[in-house]
């Protein structure tokens, strides 16, 4: 089949503009000879000095310009912004939400018919998936893989999962000043995205689910030279896709979104991944609730045993098979006629892997745990839910009853968790607020630290609450998300220290012990904090984004139905 291109209104169209197109054109050294007529495929890049997770995309388009060559089409390499997670303060989210408006709207007014987006690092990934949702042109993604492990005093040591682990060991006083430098030098050795199943490899992973990555690909090292040739194929099968107009809405469906949740349990998924898949979902007029992630979740296991969750890191999962094994072992539990990027089933494509289990990836009647997933929890606390990840929870820890210790900011926690005199024990229920998406963006505050006098004496988790996210990285029975937001009215913003914490998270409940006339009474007095933010983009976001259980996208970016997310096309002229 022969598809009218989309790129052939700016060079073979109206004779007054298609000249002034084909001349710029030629202005850069590309004659019309060698693109017109052939699919322009649109490489955007995003890889900057300042982020390490993607700065291999620096060498790998290259390959992707060759795949598309060879592929018949004619590659044109763009720049978007950027999102490293480690850098991006006080939050990387919002800027998730300008990269994909970056994206959609590049896509939207140049001559571009299909589309590779390179990704890694945490928030890249979705922005990318979002954008392109929106355009619904051909779109795949190529990851830059993931960093190469570290080795400490002859241990593996992975950044990431074990940053915070040591964070932890250095404040309880178990590791020297010395040695606290020597594993800076050493934890993160190579480039590349976090070598656990942090949110960079939670969201390459469901990109592959849902067909947005070629089969195989996502994960792959960033070191290993099978990278290459991953990039290669991806600007080939661009151009075939084109041809079959196989667009991201036809990959990106209720079904599949179903499967990317199932995939989230077995591989003890970042919590993130909710926030991102709401979003895209959305962007396609596809409404996710939260009950759905608990709901389709409830009966897949993990199977995934990796940091956080478990033991091993990504270079032994990719040893064991990867991915592909992942979903060929959850064929049973998933919609296997739900399409891969290579326009087959699931079910063809990841039915013929062949593998050996091994302690890394698990049989499905023989999982690391039987229940893994997301819970969802709601009470006079949370109305709107707030959610916990139970691969990375303590077991003794999910029906708890405590004392509040509350901070009203990260501020003034970093400034008091520590001291001595805080008045806190193992059974206190830490938390966290006014760090929603409205009140400063949502930064992955949520993992508060253990005070460091209960390290001292040994204590290694205990429950928290909080509006803010956590690291996909971290790990802790830590109620995240929690909405509505303090700062937009939640009642999380009228617990006081002292209060009485109740968690039953089998039971599915977080409530404070007070009556209903005391919470209103609080309220009565309650003084909404004032503005963070007050002018530029942070503004912009924080009037605009929706909460945490509507994927903290833009209220005038997400679709109301699937009518409405049809693609505009720009009226093409003299510019």
């Amino acid at each position: 089949m022969t598809i009218k291109l989309r790129s052939m209104e700016w060079f073979e169209g109206a004779v007054d503009h298609s000249f002034q197109h084909r001349s710029a054109m030629r202005a850069m050294g590309h004659v019309p000879e060698s693109f017109v007529g052939k699919p322009i495929i649109g490489i955007f890049n995003s890889w900057n000095d300042l982020n390490s997770c993607n700065y291999p995309h620096k060498e790998l388009v290259e390959y992707v310009k060759r795949g598309v060559l060879l592929g018949g089409g004619y590659p044109i390499e763009l720049h978007t912004i950027t999102t490293p997670a480690d850098f991006m303060k006080p939050s990387d989210l919002p800027y998730r939400n300008l990269m994909a408006m970056d994206v959609e709207e590049t896509i939207r007014s140049l001559p571009i018919d299909g589309v590779v987006l390179l990704c890694e690092c945490d928030k890249t990934t979705p922005a990318q998936l979002m954008g392109a949702a929106s355009c619904d042109l051909p779109a795949l993604q190529l990851a830059a893989g993931h960093r190469t492990p570290g080795v400490f005093r002859g241990k593996t040591v992975n950044y990431g999962t074990d940053t915070w682990k040591y964070i932890d060991d250095y404040k309880a006083g178990l590791l020297s000043d010395e040695e606290w430098r020597e594993l800076e030098k050493c934890i993160s050795c190579s480039l590349g995205g976090c070598p656990v199943m942090g949110t960079a490899s939670t969201m390459k992973s469901v990109s592959e689910m849902l067909g947005m990555m070629l089969p195989g690909t996502s994960s792959i090292p960033a070191t290993h030279a099978t990278r290459k040739s991953a990039a290669e194929a991806t600007g080939r099968r661009i151009v075939e896709m084109v041809q079959e107009n196989l667009t991201p809405s036809k990959l990106i469906t209720e079904r599949s979104l179903v499967n990317a949740m199932k995939l989230l349990a077995a591989l003890g998924g970042s919590t993130n991944a909710i926030l991102h898949l709401t979003a895209i979902a959305g962007r396609l007029g596809i409404r996710i609730r939260l009950d759905d992630y608990a709901k389709h979740s409830a009966d897949v296991p993990l199977l995934v045993n990796m940091q956080p969750s478990g033991t091993f890191n990504m270079d032994d999962y990719f040893h064991a098979g990867g991915l592909s094994v992942v979903i060929r072992e959850l064929l049973p539990l998933l919609d296997g006629d739900c399409l891969g990027a290579t326009g087959e089933t699931i079910r063809d494509i990841y039915g013929r892997v062949p593998t050996e289990l091994s302690d890394v990836i698990r049989h499905l009647g023989e999982p690391v745990m039987e229940q893994s997933g997301i819970a969802i929890v709601r009470g006079n606390i949370c109305p709107d839910g707030g959610i916990i990840k139970l691969s990375a929870t303590s077991e003794h820890l999910l029906r708890h009853t405590g004392r509040a210790v509350v901070f009203d900011s990260y501020e003034e926690m970093q400034e008091r968790i520590d001291d001595d005199d805080l008045d806190v024990d193992a059974d206190s229920v830490l938390i966290l607020r006014n760090c929603g998406p409205v009140a400063i963006g949502m930064p992955e505050w949520g993992a508060i630290p253990i005070p460091r006098k209960l390290l001292r004496e040994g204590v290694r988790d205990m429950v928290r609450l909080s509006d803010a996210r956590m690291s996909g990285t971290s790990y802790g029975t830590i109620v995240l998300h929690v909405a509505p937001e303090a700062a937009a009215g939640g009642p999380l913003g009228l617990v006081q220290t002292g209060d009485v914490i109740v968690l039953d998270v089998p039971a599915g409940t977080l409530n404070v012990r007070l009556n209903p006339v005391e919470l209103e009474a609080r309220r009565a007095v309650w003084v909404r904090p004032k503005p963070r933010h007050v002018r530029g983009y942070p503004k912009l976001y924080a009037d605009h984004v929706l909460q945490a259980p509507e994927g903290c996208d833009f209220d005038f970016l997400r679709a109301d139905s699937k009518e409405e997310a049809a693609f505009v096309p720009p009226i093409v002229g003299r510019g």
